[in-house]
């Protein structure tokens, strides 16, 4: 059987030295704070980058706190997302407030009956209803991946290795200034032996032990030079690797920003989903208050559940083949092409877009076109010309050109 008595030995032994180690230090921080001791100050530019990454971890810290605010008002399911994160488990997909509202609006419409006019409506509304919603997901979702996880991968990973790598230079530097202030010591030990020596003693003993005191002070000046040159040395390897770090957070700063460009294009990408989105709801709304006193109304109001249930910005509807439909934009189309143009100018396409009816015209993201308005027109709307094709437009595609 091997015996366990040498490592025990050592481990009671490392752990002494442990201690005594933190005593002293607590020791030489409490006498700084007091001003009774001398502290090793870090170099100015050092300092500047302790300053700076602070300022970077207090600010990263409170700009994601308000961003998952936020992306979810709910302290009790913000409290769920941090569990899974912990746990690393994925995260069960749940559905938006705006999908549940649809989803109620169209269980209310089978009960009042689609047929009628309350139940088709609640139909529209309730199918697009649940596609912004579908968008709000895709936006929570975008977020997190591009924006909130790279800000809680640098506080729960380079900032945790940067914190460990300054207490390590803290306790170097208090390491440092005790060696200081025992070689200190030591100094004024020897210079006061030296500076009073027993000349009346005439008997050889006791200039026996004066000359082994002064032995053994300058044993002990010897002692603390040489504790001071590898704690200095100690101390000046690890300001090096804890600067090599903190000149990282320009690098942090960098992707950072790129993170800040990633969610503002996905903020507005979400919100211009869903402006698209209500602007062809408020379409078939008016449509079919418009058809409301006419002899077939069920005819001139679109199939609600086959127009909202295509996704995505570029075909938020199709066209309902209907006579009554179809024949009245064009008749208004062909008017308003008759009316005198207040001015033209070039504009470039943003994002695709699906003509709904004849008065309008499909565009092709990153196409340039000529548009212009004529009196009394929807200022969301611009008359767009391609070549030999002419029909509306909606503003927010565009980006007009000076």
């Amino acid at each position: 059987m091997l015996s366990t008595e040498p490592a025990m030995d050592f481990n009671v032994k490392k752990l002494a030295s442990d201690a005594g180690n933190f005593f002293t230090r607590a020791v030489q921080f409490t006498e700084e704070k007091l001003g009774q001791a001398e502290k090793t100050e870090l170099d100015p530019h050092l300092e500047n980058l302790i300053a700076r990454a602070d300022c970077t971890k207090n600010w990263t810290e409170k700009i994601l706190r308000q961003t998952e605010v936020l992306l979810q008002p709910n302290p009790s399911a913000r409290i769920e997302e941090f569990i899974y994160d912990k746990l690393e488990k994925k995260l069960p997909s749940k559905t938006t407030n705006a999908e549940l509202l649809g989803q109620y609006m169209l269980e209310a419409a089978s009960e009042f009956g689609p047929a009628t006019p309350y139940g088709s409506t609640l139909i529209t509304v309730g199918e697009y209803q649940k596609r912004l919603g579908g968008a709000e997901r895709e936006f929570l979702q975008t977020s997190a991946a591009t924006f909130l996880t790279p800000l809680r991968n640098f506080l729960e990973g380079d900032w945790r290795t940067i914190s460990k790598e300054r207490r390590l230079l803290e306790n170097r530097r208090l390491d440092l200034d005790i060696c200081k202030a025992r070689l200190k010591k030591a100094k004024q030990a020897e210079a006061k032996a030296a500076a009073a020596p027993d000349f009346q003693e005439t008997r050889p003993r006791n200039y026996v032990l004066s000359a082994s005191a002064s032995a053994l002070l300058s044993e002990e000046v010897d002692k603390a030079e040489h504790e001071l040159r590898v704690a200095q040395t100690e101390f000046d390897r690890q300001a090096e690797v804890t600067r090599l770090l903190l000149e990282g957070i320009s690098s942090t700063h960098l992707n950072h920003q790129r993170c800040l460009q990633d969610f503002a294009e996905a903020q507005a990408t979400y919100y211009a989903q869903c402006h698209h989105y209500m602007q062809d709801l408020q379409r078939e709304l008016n449509r079919c208050a418009n058809a409301v006193g006419g002899p077939h109304p069920s005819a001139a109001c679109p199939d609600p559940v086959s127009s909202a249930l295509l996704s995505g910005p570029s075909s938020p509807g199709s066209t309902v083949p209907s006579t009554s439909s179809s024949q009245r934009p064009s008749t208004l189309a062909m008017e308003q092409m008759q009316l005198p143009v207040t001015g033209t100018r070039k504009a470039k396409v943003l994002y695709d877009y699906d003509a709904h009816d004849t008065s309008e015209l499909s565009l092709l993201a990153d196409e340039l076109i000529t548009v212009y308005t004529v009196p009394g027109m929807d200022p969301d709307w611009l008359i767009g010309e391609r070549g030999n094709e002419k029909g509306k437009v909606p503003v927010t595609y565009l980006e007009l050109l000076s």
